[in-house]
């Protein structure tokens, strides 16, 4: 047998990092297509990704439950229309339990960076696991980690000066109990609208500090009924045209964000006649009201939310934050606001999330370089002169509208069609052309600029000088189509020679 056939009689190592939503469909996706020859690193203790970690109380989805979840793996028995966190957490048990993925996921290992060897075609992983270093080699790297897995401590002076309970809402302490206590809620965004109106039913007061007031529609959310729920058991096709229905009303909205903002004026109404109805101390709703085109920032919805901030016991501080003190927090017009315990609910690392990570691909490049200055890639899930490395949940598919599980699968069917071809066609590495890239780029960051966020807020899916790395400019099938098949023309196909070839398994 030459060492070139070897590559295909014996196994084809592929290193998956993370068991969220992303890898877990990664996997899924590999054992469609016969391919078991991978492992997934996971730093925690246990799958989920997001859902593992967010924990706070009211976490739940603001995408419809029977849309954020795998086509592959629907669920019937969906008890709300917009699931909360425990049994999002629970269906993604119940697929890596289905589809034996457990077996293959090495728990405490925390991936720190990777090298690429040109001349092998192979991935150097490096992880931390008990303490130790250790390495994996791969011939498909594929991140999965996504960009809400390292929380955004704000940039506040001081942080470390508090002398009461703090923590970031994606690392929520259950073992501080809030019941009675003064706490400081930081941000206003998806997290925050959902804790505030959970613990101001139980702490004594609640100051809640807005750097700038989201739009807040009504979640049209509601317990699932159990004629609905034996419906979609007993015919499959109610529940797919429940599903479809869900995603066509969602893609629908994307003519506002991508096409033409002026359509988000009816959402805009919405939004200021819900507030108008909820709030009516008009000292308060000035200061809840919005000031930028819907759509910039996220979209929040929420029964709750405006209601919770109604009562007695709650306060909103609009004057921006100076420092954090020993005692509290203190705000620019100089006054000291003393709590017991202070909640950051101020987001993740999105746009840099690849930041902790030193890859290195040809030539030493280096991907944090490469995604800082370049700024470009292809598709969301290859970059040029990272050879064989995927990214899922990459830059430019974030979505404003509709289910990033959606994305996700169509990443994963790409990225199989790409491991494929390094497979069958014995190729050493995939590496897209630079100059695809560099048009596909261009071509994304025009497009953005006629969408919803260009229209002047800024907002996590922007940089600091005002990039967009994270919005995807289009209706979510025009992606679809665009990763549905592999244009091996986009790529360099390099082959390996016959000596250089050195078969490993992860």
């Amino acid at each position: 047998m030459t060492a070139k056939a070897s590559i295909i009689e014996n196994n084809f190592p592929i290193i998956i990092v993370g068991t969220g939503f992303s890898g877990i469909a990664m996997a899924v996706m590999l054992q469609r297509a016969g391919i078991n020859s991978y492992t997934l690193l996971e730093k925690a203790e246990d799958i989920g990704g997001t859902w593992r970690d967010n924990t706070y109380p009211g976490a739940a989805c603001d995408v419809p439950s029977h849309l954020y979840s795998f086509s592959f793996e629907p669920k019937t028995d969906w008890s709300r229309a917009f699931s909360p966190q425990q049994e999002i957490k629970s269906y993604l048990d119940h697929c890596v339990d289905k589809y034996q993925i457990r077996e293959k996921i090495r728990f405490g290992c925390e991936v720190t960076g990777a090298t690429f060897n040109e001349s092998q075609g192979l991935w150097t992983v490096s992880f931390k696991e008990k303490g130790k270093t250790k390495k994996l080699l791969a011939r498909a790297f594929i991140l999965g980690n996504g960009a809400l897995s390292t929380p955004a401590d704000p940039d506040i002076k001081g942080l470390k000066n508090f002398k009461g309970d703090m923590f970031h809402s994606a690392r929520w302490n259950h073992d501080v109990d809030l019941a009675g206590k003064k706490v400081a809620v930081v941000g206003t965004g998806a997290s925050a609208i959902q804790i505030v109106p959970e613990i101001a039913k139980t702490v004594g007061q609640l100051t809640l500090f807005q750097r700038t007031a989201p739009w807040v529609l009504p979640k049209p959310d509601r317990y699932m009924t159990a004629v609905e729920k034996r419906l979609f058991a007993l015919v499959p096709s109610s529940r797919w045209l429940h599903r479809a229905y869900i995603y066509w009303r969602n893609e629908a909205v994307a003519t506002g964000f991508v096409v033409d903002p002026r359509l988000m004026k009816g959402l805009e109404f919405i939004g200021r006649l819900y507030l108008r109805h909820v709030v009516k101390d008009t000292v308060l709703r000035e200061k809840l009201a919005p000031k930028f085109t819907i759509g910039c920032k996220r979209i929040l919805m929420s029964n709750t939310y405006y209601q919770a901030l109604t009562q007695a016991n709650a306060h909103v501080i609009t004057d921006g934050i100076d420092a954090i003190t020993a005692k509290g927090i203190k705000t620019r017009d100089g006054v000291e606001h003393e709590v017991d315990a202070i909640v950051l609910a101020t987001g993740f690392m999105v746009t840099n999330y690849l930041s902790r990570l030193t890859i290195k691909g040809l030539q030493g490049a280096d991907l944090n370089t490469t995604m800082t200055e370049q700024r470009e890639h292809y598709l969301g899930i290859t970059v040029a002169d990272f050879p064989n490395m995927f990214l899922m949940m990459g830059p430019n598919t974030g979505l404003g509208h509709n289910s990033m599980v959606f994305m996700i699968e169509a990443q994963a069917r790409y990225i199989v069609q790409c491991i494929q071809a390094i497979r069958d066609k014995q190729l050493n590495y995939l590496d897209v052309r630079k100059n695809v890239q560099a048009e596909y780029s261009q071509d994304i960051q025009q497009r953005l600029q006629k969408s919803v966020w260009a229209s002047g807020c800024q907002s996590w899916y922007l940089s600091a000088d005002g990039h967009n790395g994270a919005a995807w400019p289009g209706f979510t099938w025009q992606y679809w189509l665009a990763t549905r098949r592999l244009d091996l023309n986009a790529y360099h196909q390099v082959y390996a020679a016959v000596s250089d070839v050195e078969v490993v398994t992860a």
